[in-house]
């Protein structure tokens, strides 16, 4: 492809210059000899364009610049992960509401029993006593809703200082167990664990930030227990907690299955 262009410096003679290549073209325009407002022309035009113009339909006629090598490779990385964790997804088998209740069950007993050794504890130092606690307990299990009772037994000598004891095992058995081993014991037991919605561990904030939630949903109790009866109609098996921390609860995968299940979707997109 011929090009040509009018020299506006040319005062007296033929102005029109040419025929050029566009590479020659271009070393005009790196020189100041071509601008924006100059008029160009080339074989298969039917009129004179500013260079401004037929540089803006150069750049749409140019064919796409290929990916480098480390595009491509960076490109197939992410599409081979996307695959992976679609795969994943697809293979969960979200927790239902009474695996999840055996798995609660058994961590409250866990706790249970670690609260009645920390009574006698206390109470052999001297600092509640046992029996007072025992009848403040079930004069409140009797009548959880009145204000006397729960008033007696927030106010019997040391029971403070078990309720705080017993607070903060609570929150590091739960905090700790969720972000180390993706599951407490009762959810161990149930071959059950807790992961992200993106199908990773959890972190220690997202493990604290689902244990305060866990918190709130313990006061829907109130309320029929909303915040965990919503687990049997939402499609994911999500209690309120697991809705602040974006959050699931799922059947253990096992290793082989899973293994299998990736290399079947490889197997997918090769063909």
């Amino acid at each position: 492809m011929k090009w040509y262009f009018i020299d506006e410096s040319i005062t007296d003679g033929e102005r029109r210059q040419g025929p050029y290549s566009i590479d020659e073209i271009h070393e005009f325009v790196n020189q100041g000899k071509i601008s924006d407002n100059t008029l160009v022309w080339h074989s298969g035009e039917s009129d004179w364009k500013t260079w401004k113009e037929a540089s803006q339909a150069l750049k749409e006629d140019l064919p796409p610049v290929p990916p480098t090598d480390e595009e491509m490779l960076k490109d197939t990385i992410e599409a081979l992960e996307q695959i992976v964790k679609e795969s994943k997804f697809r293979s969960r088998k979200f927790a239902g509401f009474f695996v999840r209740a055996f798995a609660c069950v058994v961590d409250n007993l866990i706790l249970g029993f670690f609260g009645g050794i920390t009574l006698l504890v206390l109470s052999a130092a001297g600092v509640l006593d046992f029996e007072t606690v025992q009848q403040a307990t079930s004069a409140y299990i009797n009548d959880p809703i009145s204000a006397e009772s729960t008033n007696k037994l927030l106010s019997t000598p040391g029971i403070s200082t078990f309720i705080t004891i017993w607070s903060v095992a609570q929150a590091i058995y739960f905090i700790a167990f969720q972000a180390i081993f993706s599951a407490t014991p009762g959810k161990m037991l149930a071959r059950i664990h807790i992961e992200t919605t993106d199908g990773e561990r959890l972190t220690w904030i997202t493990s604290a930030a689902r244990y305060l939630g866990s918190i709130l949903t313990q006061f829907t109790l109130a309320i029929y227990g909303l915040g965990y009866l919503i687990v049997c109609i939402d499609p994911k098996r999500r209690a309120l907690h697991d809705w602040i921390a974006r959050t699931y609860v799922v059947h253990n995968t096992p290793k082989g299955k899973d293994d299998n299940a990736k290399k079947s979707e490889g197997d997918k997109e090769i063909q």
